[in-house]
């Protein structure tokens, strides 16, 4: 059962929040594809999308990837820890949204990471699953690239991991939820490894939904940004 009070709210705004730490790389292609995913939940629910991307002590060229992107918004910080970050920015899009109750149940929360490029789809099947009672998506995560890889460390990953509904998984590159929600459990913490299986851990009582229909493609490359993250999880099947 849901904790949220009421009926299932329409879900009238998102906001999704990508924290950044020198990703001038791979960052065009995850705001094209967020762009495109704003414009098909736009299309098909007619909900409004805020952008946000957190500039975690960049020094790099990715500040001005944002500016190129009117549609896009940027926070910048010098905090140095992806889950202080994500939660900046999250509480940025809730603080812009209003925080009123109503506000809160209609707006619903998305983050993805500046590696990481989400589905067309990904925006509109959080929204329906959010009709039909979910309190929070979880989804999977797919790589397509691994050629900084020994060729059998695709295969030994997959053969580990469940991309199906119900599955096992919590990546800070896939997860959307209700702000009310968000805010009642405390957000994410201020921490630099895993803040998003930390505040999973905190849901009991809302309704979980673990998709498998809406996979986020993330980078596989060999030297990541976070000590003990998904790059040094893959190194080590090598």
């Amino acid at each position: 059962m849901s904790a949220v009070t009421g009926a299932h709210p329409a879900v009238t705004a998102i906001g999704v929040v990508v924290p950044a730490r020198d990703e001038e790389r791979l960052l065009p292609a995850c705001l094209d594809a967020l762009t495109t995913a704003a414009d098909r939940v736009q299309a098909v629910c007619g909900t409004t999308v805020d952008l946000l991307v957190v500039l975690d002590r960049c020094v790099d060229g990715s500040a001005g990837v944002v500016a190129a992107r009117p549609r896009v918004r940027s926070l910048s910080l010098d905090v140095g820890t992806v889950g202080l970050a994500r939660a900046a920015g999250l509480t940025d899009v809730v603080s812009r949204h209003g925080m009123r109750k109503q506000q809160r149940q209609d707006l619903w929360l998305a983050t993805t990471d500046a590696d990481s490029t989400v589905p067309p789809d990904w925006l509109v099947r959080q929204v329906e699953l959010a009709s039909s009672g979910a309190d929070v998506v979880l989804g999977t995560v797919d790589v397509d690239d691994w050629s900084e890889h020994p060729a059998h460390v695709e295969q030994r990953w997959r053969s580990s991991y469940d991309p199906r509904d119900g599955h096992p998984h919590v990546h800070g590159a896939n997860v959307g939820l209700r702000a009310e929600v968000y805010l009642a459990v405390g957000g994410f913490p201020g921490l630099a490894l895993e803040e998003d299986v930390s505040m999973v851990t905190r849901l009991g009582g809302y309704r979980v939904v673990r998709s498998g229909s809406i996979p986020v493609v993330t980078s596989a490359r060999a030297t990541g940004r976070l000590s003990g993250g998904f790059a040094d999880h893959v190194a080590a099947l090598g």
